[in-house]
């Protein structure tokens, strides 16, 4: 896993969904991402506040008016970010060509630039621009209740695509929960406390509901640690 990780998204080019899907993503090849923000409008940022909140990521409003300001905003702060912070890897998720200029500069700070972009919004000319990419698939708030996991991604650069064996199809419940914890869908251990709250912003749990009779409804996909008091829980693998 990569020490230092930054993800910055361009709120207002990529769905929420996508979103969703780039942080658990990012979580799985390169550790968890210390630096999270996401460049939007005022409007997006209320309108996504719940998610934002329950990926930890940082909301970014840019007030300004213009075409470009969002990209401008994200731009000079990951500059910035870079000297301060000075990350191993950079994931601009957004499907914008724009950043061209950016990711040469990032680079030249010794950065590795990967992007992150929405299917049927990224052409060639961003795709080229990076060090690796990963397209992800926008998916139906519907589809993404049903799906186990995430919409499979199309490997464009650098990393051949596998072929994997669908998982089978999970409870109702259960792939709720794992929506409202990406996190622990991503295979690491979680607080219950972490995990109450979660669970509550999600209208799954009760405000005095127990997490860990939540849990122990499906002992085949959840582990709670340790066994007589328990204060984590894991996924299965």
């Amino acid at each position: 896993m990569t020490d230092r990780v930054m993800l910055l998204i361009d709120a207002d080019n990529v769905s929420l969904d996508v979103i969703e899907q780039a942080v658990p993503w990012v979580h799985k090849v390169f550790g968890g991402p210390h630096v999270r923000r996401a460049y939007c409008t005022a409007e997006s940022a209320v309108k996504h506040q719940a998610a934002f909140k329950r990926l930890s990521i940082r909301p970014m409003v840019n007030l300004a008016a213009g075409k470009n300001s969002t990209d401008i905003a994200l731009a000079v702060d990951a500059v910035d970010l870079a000297t301060s912070e000075r990350p191993q890897v950079v994931v601009i998720a957004s499907s914008d060509s724009d950043f061209a200029p950016l990711v040469a500069r990032l680079r030249e700070k010794g950065c590795r630039v990967v992007g992150i972009g929405q299917d049927g919004k990224t052409g060639d000319e961003t795709i080229g621009v990076y060090d690796d990419y990963e397209v992800l698939a926008h998916r139906s708030h519907k589809a993404a209740r049903s799906t186990p996991q995430r919409t499979p991604a199309k490997k464009v650069k650098k990393t051949a695509v596998k072929k994997e064996k669908k998982a089978p199809a999970l409870p109702d419940k259960a792939q709720a929960i794992l929506d409202a914890l990406p996190t622990l869908a991503a295979g690491d251990k979680v607080e219950l406390r972490v995990a109450a709250e979660r669970l509550r912003e999600a209208k799954l749990l009760s405000k005095g509901g127990s997490s860990t009779k939540l849990f122990g409804q499906f002992p085949d996909l959840f582990e709670l640690l340790p066994d007589k008091q328990p204060n984590h829980v894991q996924r299965r693998p």
